[in-house]
């Protein structure tokens, strides 16, 4: 076969040529290219036809600096991070109308960098148009837009005054600990349901809350619905009233119990709340608090939901806290049953030998009780317990428990482990809270210390606890500070953790640099 001959087809003996493109020359400049209805090649088309004209080049913005908010008008502010898709769509919005008009469509668009104090903000266009007997043309466009900085209303109003509040939500627990403040505060973080609070107040027995709007009051109030079991009350005072206009001007109240049962939190059930719960307990444990109250019976590992309203049908108490567990350490221990899973919890039935870590030196006193925990104990290990041989108690329903009932001595609810170093791999996040310095007790700020301690080792051991909340990676963390942690201590597993953003001066210039270079490239493109 010849060079360059076109190849036989399969066994037909016949030569099919090969397919050429055809190419005819611009009716401007001759160059040769493929046909369309133009007849003119892409440069010649974009030299004569300009598919931006009429598209605005500058634009203005409005922000506020104190809500990090844009103003979409008329009156709405919206919310929005540098570069962000959010940010993209308000700019957009300003120049749609223009794009309409001239019927061009807008096929991209990408953000220039810019300098951060500059108040500009540059976005790059690629717009589409069809031009000269249906020729498509697309073309870059650059935008400019100035910001403007200027005061949303609930900004304006806290500047002037910032007691100026319209809504407040008081929220409320009354329990000797802060525990559940402590998680819901993590929550809160979270999914940002305080950010567009103007203060936060510390408060007897809880937090306030102040807002510049009714609806972010309610917006709190339902997102704290669906995580713990709350009971609400409204009212509002007349601030002002227009009789011109019929114009009046309100403050809410907020009032938000959260129910008093926590965590880890014994439970001595009336004959009526046994019996309606199918005979649990009486005895029963708290295992987990959300829109509903989980009870588990540790003598039979049956579990039962409570409800908010139907908590306030019995409204029972609970009478011991997890401020008055007692240390024990396990001398035996024999398992009953095997290891099951009751809502994604395991448990085990097991029968230990216990003795107080008081009593070990002054007398020889042993409890054998009947446990949940078989799975987690072995001979030699601490734990903490609720002490009913010793204990004084002052709750009726535990009066007639003890009456009808032949109740443990020894209430075992969690594993005890070492203690270990202050300093840990991770750290959380706090809300900013003002509190009054003058009304604080002695020792107060310890207790509190210690009490953030307590919730940094429930993190620790419980993986259901912390998987709704954020942890972030410690960066004053060493290595070596983990040497005097034993290594059956639970940890945070490296996987669980987030990067803490915090950019310094190196990290902005290096920053800089870098989106300069990418700029550069692109419109080099």
């Amino acid at each position: 076969m010849m060079p360059g001959s076109a190849a036989p087809a399969g066994g037909a003996g016949m030569f099919i040529p090969a397919a050429t493109a055809g190419t005819v020359l611009c009716c401007m400049c001759g160059v040769a290219m493929q046909p369309n209805p133009a007849n003119m090649c892409a440069r010649c088309l974009r030299a004569r036809v300009d598919i931006t004209e009429g598209v605005p080049r500058h634009a203005a913005v409005v922000y506020c600096p104190d809500c990090s908010s844009y103003l979409q008008p008329p009156r709405s502010w919206l919310r929005a991070t540098p570069e962000s898709p959010e940010l993209m769509q308000i700019l957009l919005r300003r120049i749609n109308r223009p794009l309409a008009r001239l019927r061009v469509s807008l096929s991209g668009a990408e953000f220039v960098f810019s300098e951060p104090h500059s108040k500009r903000l540059r976005l790059k266009l690629r717009l589409r148009r069809e031009v000269l007997h249906g020729v498509v043309l697309e073309q870059t466009h650059p935008v400019e837009f100035v910001v403007h900085d200027r005061l949303c209303d609930s900004c304006s109003r806290a500047q002037a005054n910032p007691d100026q509040w319209v809504a407040v939500v008081q929220l409320r627990q009354h329990v000797p600990h802060r525990r559940t403040f402590l998680y819901l505060e993590q929550l809160l973080l979270k999914h940002g349901q305080a950010s567009l609070a103007i203060r936060v107040a510390a408060a007897p027995g809880g937090l306030d809350f102040f807002f510049g709007s009714r609806s972010h009051a309610a917006r709190l109030v339902d997102f704290l619905t669906t995580v713990a079991p709350i009971q609400t009350q409204t009212a509002k005072q007349l601030v002002s009233h227009d009789t011109k206009s019929s114009v009046y001007n309100y403050k809410y109240t907020f009032s938000v119990e959260i129910c008093p049962i926590c965590r880890e939190d014994l439970i001595a059930l009336s004959p009526q709340a046994s019996r309606d719960m199918g005979g649990l307990g009486p005895l029963v444990l708290c295992v987990k608090v959300t829109n509903a109250i989980a009870l588990l019976d540790p003598l039979t590992l049956r579990v039962h939901h409570l409800e908010e309203k139907k908590y306030r049908v019995y409204n029972f108490k609970a009478a011991l806290t997890s401020k008055q567990l007692v240390e024990y350490i396990v001398l035996d221990i024999e398992q009953e049953s095997p290891e099951i899973s009751v809502d994604g919890s395991r448990y085990q039935l097991a029968y230990a030998q216990v003795a107080r870590v008081s009593d070990f030196g002054k007398n020889d006193t042993i409890f054998t009780v009947r446990t949940h925990l078989g799975h987690l104990l072995n001979p030699g290990d601490h734990a903490l317990g609720y002490d009913l041989y010793g204990a004084n108690l002052n709750d009726d329903d535990m009066d007639t428990a003890m009456t009808r009932y032949s109740l443990p001595e020894v209430v075992l609810v969690k594993k005890c482990y070492e203690k270990r170093p202050r300093t840990r791999r991770w750290k959380l996040k706090r809300l900013p809270v003002e509190e009054d310095a003058g009304n604080k007790a002695k020792g107060e700020e310890e207790r509190r210390l210690d009490e953030y301690e307590a919730f940094l080792k429930d993190l620790e051991q419980d993986p259901d606890l912390r998987f709704n909340i954020n942890l972030y990676k410690n960066e004053d963390y060493r290595s070596e500070m983990a040497s005097t942690v034993g290594d059956d201590v639970p940890t945070v597993p490296i996987e669980e953790l987030i990067e803490d953003l915090t950019l310094g001066d190196d990290e902005d210039v290096e920053g800089d640099e870098a989106v300069a270079g990418n700029t550069q490239s692109v419109m080099a493109e």
